[in-house]
């Protein structure tokens, strides 16, 4: 990656509509796997929090990466839907990614594909 090219990032809080919550996890947990093996993806976790919350955060090679990826089917149809599953709007944030990266490999706990 260079200096010309860093990185984007996107993280943020969702909270579903406690009706939905189950709906809304099982969707965004089911992009995961799928989401990791696009091009131009380098992190895509998903974490639930204890107040319900669910927290993303991913990390793209460029921009152009993550406006393909928002372009899938199946995650078109939920931002496209985004407050029919949410209680408010997404707490989220964009950003480049000011740390290097890739990291320099020294653990060997770190995933193959990133070192």
């Amino acid at each position: 990656m260079t200096a010309d090219r860093a990185p984007i990032s996107l993280y943020g809080f969702l909270r579903p509509k406690p009706e939905r919550a189950r709906e809304v996890r099982q969707l965004l947990t089911a992009l995961v796997e799928p989401t990791r093996q696009e091009e131009g993806n380098l992190e895509y976790h998903l974490h639930a929090h204890d107040d319900g919350r669910l927290f993303l955060y991913e990390v793209w090679r460029s921009q152009e990466d993550l406006d393909r990826h928002n372009a899938t089917p199946p995650l078109r149809d939920f931002l496209d839907n985004l407050l029919d599953f949410l209680e408010e709007a997404p707490e989220g944030y964009f950003d480049t990614m000011v740390s290097p990266y890739p990291w320099p490999v020294a653990s060997s706990a770190k995933p193959a594909r990133l070192r």
